[in-house]
């Protein structure tokens, strides 16, 4: 009866660490060749690890790389809307969470959306004659060697693999990853980093960060966070394997403030925007807080079931067209009962001015910029005066 055992006799620890390492290969082989690679092209990979990838991936998923990545491209174009294949702001997050696999086959079945959104995916002689036509004969394979080489502990370690990508991916990132969590940035989307640290899921976890930053091969942003498949991503380059083609821009800041702005500060600030909508919220908090409670000890503070503090924080992150509806009528009577809290937010929303896509000329936003760094320290406002000798040194 030792056939049962298979051709590799484990203890029973043993098995459960082969199935978590054969469903991290997995959870890896997604983040670096179908989501990053394939769906945004955010670094290029050499053929050898390219080619792994996809047949790991046909072996653990049955995945097909145009559905998966067409489909992924449909969501950041139309995120948080009906068209979304899979929002749980749309369709609720049990839907997503327990569902999301069923409402990813229902979209691969859209051909419009695989004609408009499946551009430079592979389409050479292995895609179409096994990959594509052959899809379920994979997780077939995979069952058989499993079976070989654990005997009966195959059938389970299959199963977890099997189970593995629509409870992560569909349920945890598609579903949980726009409910829950903490927002870095203050992007058009509800997107949100799960836990800072992207380990169990090859770094997906910091899913806010993606959502601002689409196209960068690195996930984590802050100085806290971790994304295990940019540690992946650096050993494939570092073997000349991958080629990353953008990261994230991060926010610099010169040792000397420049009195007059030119278009090169402009540039530098509509790349780090979202950064720099996020400092000033930071910046601005102490400001908010102590003209909060002014207005509460003066009983002028609007009767609202949320800490106003915190909440204002979030809408100096926010560009105005951003903020939900039933926030705006909110945030208006507690601007109309304080002329400093008013001014914050109006600066706020005017350096949306020189990201959104405007008529106005470089000239003219540089200009837009110098006036409004001049007004910013003319304020009396401490915090603001702060933040605009900062914006004075990013480049």
């Amino acid at each position: 009866m030792n056939w049962l055992n298979g051709l590799i006799d484990l203890p029973w620890w043993a098995y459960i660490v082969v199935a978590l390492v054969l469903t991290h290969i997995t959870i890896a082989s997604v983040t670096i060749y179908l989501h990053r690679h394939q769906a945004h092209r955010a670094l290029d990979l050499h053929p050898i690890a390219s080619h792994f990838f996809r047949f790991w991936l046909w072996l653990t998923t049955g995945q097909i790389t145009k559905e998966w990545a067409s489909i992924h491209r449909k969501h950041h174009a139309k995120c948080e809307t009906a068209e979304d294949p899979h929002s749980p702001q749309i369709y609720g997050i049990k839907k997503v969470f327990w569902e999301g696999y069923e409402l990813y086959r229902a979209e691969a079945a859209n051909k419009e959306t695989m004609q408009k959104y499946g551009h430079g995916t592979p389409d050479d002689f292995l895609e179409r004659h096994l990959y594509s036509k052959h899809n379920t004969l994979g997780p077939v394979v995979m069952l058989l060697i499993d079976l070989c080489l654990f005997g009966v502990n195959g059938i389970w370690i299959w199963a977890v693999q099997m189970i593995w990508i629509p409870l992560t991916a569909a349920g945890i990132i598609n579903g949980i990853g726009h409910y829950w969590g903490y927002r870095n940035f203050e992007c058009e989307d509800a997107s949100t980093n799960i836990v800072p640290w992207g380990i169990m899921i090859g770094g997906e976890e910091l899913h806010n960060n993606h959502h601002t930053f689409g196209t960068s091969a690195k996930l984590s942003y802050k100085w806290f966070e971790f994304d295990i498949g940019w540690m992946y991503i650096r050993s494939l380059q570092i073997c000349g394997l991958a080629k990353v083609r953008k990261i994230a821009p991060k926010m610099t800041l010169s040792a000397a403030a420049k009195r007059e702005l030119d278009e090169a500060s402009l540039q530098a600030i509509i790349a780090n925007r979202y950064a720099i909508a996020a400092n000033y919220a930071r910046t601005l908090k102490g400001t908010v807080g102590e003209e909060v409670e002014r207005m509460r000890n003066s009983a002028k503070l609007p009767q609202i079931d949320f800490d106003p503090v915190r909440q204002m924080k979030i809408w100096l992150k926010q560009d105005a067209k951003d903020t939900p509806e039933q926030d705006q009528k909110i945030l208006a009577k507690v601007l109309a009962e304080s002329t400093v809290l008013e001014q914050i937010y109006q600066m706020r929303q005017e350096l949306t001015r020189l990201w959104e896509r405007s008529a106005l000329s470089r000239p003219e936003l540089v200009k837009l910029l110098q006036d409004w760094c001049n007004r910013a320290e003319a304020s009396g406002i401490a915090a603001l005066q702060d933040f605009s000798f900062r914006l004075r040194t990013v480049v």
